[in-house]
């Protein structure tokens, strides 16, 4: 199938999917719909039969797209919930964490450290954070649409400002292709202080962890929390299988380290740390650079339900038959997310490789002619646009920072650095709050929480922050004159400032809107 270029058609098939999925409050149908469209589209304009010629086009692009190793990580990861759960461990350690952190603010920021402290991989993220705090943020009311979010603003966020990621080898690699950068590694860790939405995303976690400073459909869902309806949805494994009265709070922490152990061993095995590669072997930072993350993530999930049977079975916690069930009952409870992720990967391979959607918007950015000073705010907003649309915050990059570079080269090197900054954080902020992005499904799956109460309760506060955002790249882009030191300063400053000035707003006014409505 080779991609055709079909203009402004080449946004709707995201468009139509997004809309549908907020009007209906149903992501399945809203995402196959969205695909069709774009399906339908390319086959009426390449002279396929506009029946048969759409549904083959959907389902080849749907196994060119399939990542089977996201998904037998999913399922596993199902499983060790499950087998961890039955055997009493997340009982256990709910009771363990419930007598240390004793409130909620303490509880909050725990899952947020935990978020920031696990910067390898979005994906591994999402889903270890949403484990391991789910019993703890229940015991004190949180809301699972706040657990999501939190989730959510320290997986990516985090990821893209980590010198060592799978992110940071993916802009790397991207940066050192324009040939502008010596070194791709030092353009990255340039790009890190002008990232303002991760930076932004992470003040206003922490802000919101600290000070109750919420609004919107968020505080409807907090008060919600704390009246008992969490608006949890994954299901309760305790419901198939009784959870043992012996567990200990080890037996939920050695297998989700064991996770964490194993997922790292094997992502420096593949990215060649102890191959024969001189230039990587025996570099932590290279061979995470080089390293492929989902098989990995497969080899670390594996690994967790072996030490887990180890740790049960021998113990008596479960028995082997019951231990077998709860995979199966684990996996099972995975084919949601599995669904959804699947759709979301056809219907941003339609937006990529059959109508050109990136080339479109790259014409659009090529034919504009604006002051040198708007140009990061605009790189901004466009590729938030892009990523948002396509739901992938790589494709984003990829397919801007090419355009950038020359760009800026011609208009405002001085703004180069800046500009590639924008265009991360307009990617990662498109990412983070799109219906269709993987990782907003897996906040959602990791955190228990149904996807569109995620999407909704968090784009507020993801749009709070990329005004702030928008704001502080004019800032950038005015002071641009001034010393790198105090031009950066100026800008996160007033980003900052503006950000925390926003939110206290926010909150006042959602106050009083709520309270007129109690009255």
């Amino acid at each position: 199938m080779e991609a055709i270029q079909v203009g402004f058609l080449s946004l709707l098939p995201p468009i139509i999917a997004i809309s549908l999925a907020l009007i209906t409050k149903e992501v399945i149908s809203s995402l196959m719909i969205g695909i069709l469209s774009g399906t339908l589209i390319y086959a009426l304009n390449t002279g396929l039969n506009p029946i048969v010629g759409t549904v083959e086009t959907t389902f080849q692009l749907m196994a060119n797209r399939f990542d089977f190793n996201i998904i037998l990580f999913l399922a596993l990861l199902g499983a060790l919930v499950a087998v961890v759960t039955m055997a009493g461990g997340s009982r256990a350690y709910g009771r363990w964490a419930s007598s240390k952190l004793k409130t909620k603010r303490s509880s909050l920021l725990a899952t947020s450290a935990l978020g920031a402290l696990i910067f390898i991989d979005d994906y591994f993220n999402c889903l270890t954070v949403g484990t391991v705090m789910k019993p703890v943020t229940d015991k004190h009311n949180i809301s699972r649409a706040k657990l999501a979010y939190i989730i959510d603003a320290t997986a990516a966020p985090i990821c893209i400002i980590a010198p060592i990621s799978s992110w940071a080898a993916a802009v790397g690699s991207n940066l050192a292709a324009t040939g502008a950068f010596e070194s791709d590694l030092a353009a990255f860790v340039s790009t890190i202080p002008y990232n303002l939405y991760a930076l932004l995303s992470i003040v206003m976690v922490v802000a919101l962890c600290v000070v109750d400073l919420d609004f919107g459909p968020m505080e409807r869902a907090e008060i919600k929390a704390q009246a008992g309806n969490l608006g949890a949805v994954d299901a309760e494994v305790q419901e198939h299988y009784k959870a043992s009265e012996k567990g200990r709070v080890f037996d939920m922490l050695i297998p989700i380290g064991a996770l964490i152990i194993f997922s790292i061993l094997a992502m420096l095995h593949n990215g060649g740390f102890w191959g024969d590669d001189p230039a990587i072997a025996g570099n932590i930072a290279a061979a995470f650079g080089n390293c492929e993350a989902s098989p990995a993530l497969v080899v670390g999930g594996f690994a967790a339900l072996v030490v887990a049977f180890v740790l049960f079975v021998p113990r008596k916690l479960v028995g082997f038959r019951e231990f077998m069930g709860g995979i199966t009952e684990g996996a099972k409870s995975m084919v949601p997310a599995d669904i959804i992720l699947i759709l979301a990967w056809t219907i941003s391979g339609v937006c990529r490789d059959l109508l050109s959607t990136g080339e479109y918007v790259k014409g659009i950015v090529e034919g504009s002619a604006m002051p040198a000073f708007l140009i990061p705010a605009l790189i901004f907003a466009i590729a938030a646009f892009l990523s948002f649309a396509m739901g992938t915050a790589w494709g984003t990059f990829g397919i801007l920072i090419p355009i950038i570079v020359p760009v800026c080269e011609g208009i405002a090197p001085e703004l180069l650095v800046v500009a590639l900054s924008a265009t991360l954080a307009g990617s990662v902020f498109g990412d983070h709050c799109s219906p269709i992005s993987d990782t907003t499904i897996l906040s959602s799956t990791g955190a228990g929480c149904d996807h569109i109460q995620h999407v909704s309760t968090q784009m507020p506060y993801a749009i709070t922050v990329a005004a702030c955002c928008f704001v502080g790249y004019i800032v950038a882009g005015l002071t641009k004159g001034l010393p790198t030191a105090a031009n950066i300063g100026v800008t996160l400053g007033t980003s900052v400032v503006l950000l925390l000035v926003v939110l206290v707003v926010l909150h006042k006014f959602s106050l009083k809107k709520v309270k007129a409505a109690e009255a």
